[in-house]
């Protein structure tokens, strides 16, 4: 689940804008005739840094829900939870992977996933981690009083045991293609066994905290208003180690305030700074944004199955009323692109040019048509239906899609309410299904946390967790699981083309726009790529002075 936020006229711009697509969709004439779109290019790196910083401030749009890394799904829990906690993998910045506190991975049997695990490595106590530590913090994926939100990522686990003083060994009960690489974000987060075992249930949250390997040590959390940290003298990695001497996150929920922040340089830096303020943060001469790798799209889920949206074809027509090109401006200021797929461009890498040129170009597209989509409504017998359109006060972009969507939907037929919760409940409703009822549609930027399709994929099977709409296929649950079992790439991502095409036929999540990773530094730092692995990656230790 995913999200994000803007200045002092934000919620004017919100409501202008608003106004705009819903004039634009009575009308049926697309919103942005004339526009031109801004130009930007992604940045791998940033320079490195000269010197050390005493102390780096950092924003964050809302407070983590917690930095246990078994509830870690969001991007203010991981971007937090990244720089103390660490996997046995690491994931780069160009989404692939390489060893973390294992020091190589072996997959000696499709089933078979053998760990060695890196010696002389320090807990923030002190203590040194063991094998025993990496059996302990990844069987709690398994346990279902734990309630592990990354549960699919184990779901094909028969056994983790400890098979010598420094290895570990994973038995699947059949081939999982993304198992391994699932271990270089928070499914593979290693923490003492006996702090998880003193803190109980306090463990991750303000009183319990964490005691982790990474390069910096949680000292306080004054919750609602920020999470400090040291950096930690005994980590292994000495070629990055941090070169902050304190690393500070500051909740700021409002965006006006943050945008403020950056300019006055009360705040070094940021992830997501609103997109329609990167004009005024670029011309304020107090630092710089950067552009890099995402694996997130912008996305409408469908979580009544029991609505009207419970029909692919109703659902057909208010993504066809929808001008998702005018929403790129009106949303994210003209730094997204449009797209007919629930899954980003960067996360097909891996497959061969023609399957990931087919991948995007072969998808039924979904043209802003209003009468085509009127007439869908009226055969399919739904004229005058309720639908509810939960958001949150987290952003321009989540008023605008939420105002543009209920004006399309109008438009069409359906009768549309926006229900308007707090961050935190608009948080439970990714992970709490009392929580979704009486909702139909929820906006999220959902991110993908390995370089393959597959993650996505494997949460719309039938009764995944992350399935919030119950969508149910039998040929697609077909292909994805023997994806799944695919260990050989060029077969797999033929199959993942397949259920590719499936999810953009049936629409269980209304595709809307793909945007870049969007970073804002003052002009005092500097050394951090602007990748989406900013999320499993140590970055605030590569940062330093400029």
């Amino acid at each position: 689940m995913k999200n994000k936020i803007l200045k002092t006229k934000s919620l004017q711009v919100a409501v202008a804008t608003a106004a705009v697509l819903t004039l634009a969709a009575c009308s049926g004439a697309s919103s942005d005739a004339g526009a031109v779109a801004p130009t930007y290019e992604l940045t791998e790196k940033t320079a490195d840094p000269t010197g050390e910083l005493d102390k780096l401030t950092w924003s964050l749009y809302a407070e983590p829900y917690s930095l246990d890394y078994a509830y870690a799904f969001d991007f203010p829990d991981n971007q937090v939870l990244a720089n103390t906690c660490e996997s046995l993998l690491r994931l780069n910045p160009d989404m692939s992977v390489s060893p973390g506190l294992a020091t190589k991975f072996e997959n000696p049997t499709p089933t078979t996933w053998v760990y060695t695990i890196r010696e002389n490595v320090k807990f923030h106590d002190g203590s040194t981690m063991n094998a025993d530590d990496v059996v302990a913090s990844l069987s709690r994926h398994l346990d279902p009083a734990v309630g592990s939100f990354w549960y699919s990522a184990f779901s094909n686990v028969k056994s983790i045991k400890k098979t010598s003083s420094n290895q570990v060994t994973v038995i699947t009960t059949k081939p999982d293609a993304i198992f391994n690489e699932s271990l270089s974000g928070a499914p593979g987060v290693i923490e003492s066994a006996a702090t998880l075992k003193k803190a109980g249930s306090d463990y991750g949250n303000a009183s319990g905290g964490v005691n982790c390997t990474g390069p910096f040590e949680l000292m306080d959390w004054a919750s609602g208003e920020k999470i400090s940290f040291k950096r930690f003298e005994a980590y292994w990695d000495t070629e990055n180690a941090a070169k902050a001497k304190e690393l500070e996150f500051v909740v700021m929920t409002d965006p006006v305030a943050r945008v403020n922040a950056f300019k006055s340089g009360e705040i070094d830096g940021g992830w997501m700074p609103p997109a329609n303020a990167i004009g005024e943060l670029n011309a304020s001469g107090a630092g710089k944004i950067y552009f890099g790798t995402n694996s997130a799209v912008q996305s409408l889920i469908v979580t009544n199955p029991e609505g009207p949206l419970g029909n692919p074809e109703v659902r057909k027509a208010l993504l066809m009323s929808i001008d998702r090109t005018g929403l790129v401006s009106a949303a994210e200021a003209g730094y997204a692109k449009r797209t007919n797929a629930l899954t980003a461009e960067s996360v097909w890498e891996a497959a061969d040019e023609a399957t990931r040129t087919a991948a995007f170009e072969e998808l039924t597209d979904y043209p802003y048509d209003i009468e085509a989509a009127t007439k869908i409504i009226e055969e399919q017998g739904v004229a005058g239906a309720e639908i509810t359109i939960t958001t949150a006060p987290m952003g321009n972009n989540f008023a605008v899609i939420a105002q543009a969507t209920a004006a399309a939907a109008e438009s069409i037929g359906l009768n549309a309410t926006i229900n308007t919760v707090t961050p935190n409940a608009y948080t439970a409703l990714f992970s709490d299904p009392e929580a979704r009822k009486g909702t139909d549609l929820v906006y999220t930027n959902w991110y993908l946390s390995i370089g393959d399709p597959q993650e996505m994929f494997s949460i719309l099977r039938t009764d995944d967790f992350s399935n919030y709409g119950s969508f149910s296929d039998t040929s697609y649950d077909k292909v994805v699981n023997e994806a799944l079992e695919t260990l050989d790439a060029d077969e797999r991502f033929t199959k993942s083309l397949e259920a590719q095409k499936i999810l953009n036929e049936q629409l269980p999540w209304l595709p809307l726009y793909e945007v870049p990773t969007i970073l804002w530094m003052n002009d005092k730092i500097t050394g951090v790529s602007p990748s989406v692995n900013h999320l499993y990656f140590p970055w605030a230790a590569q940062i330093g002075a400029k």
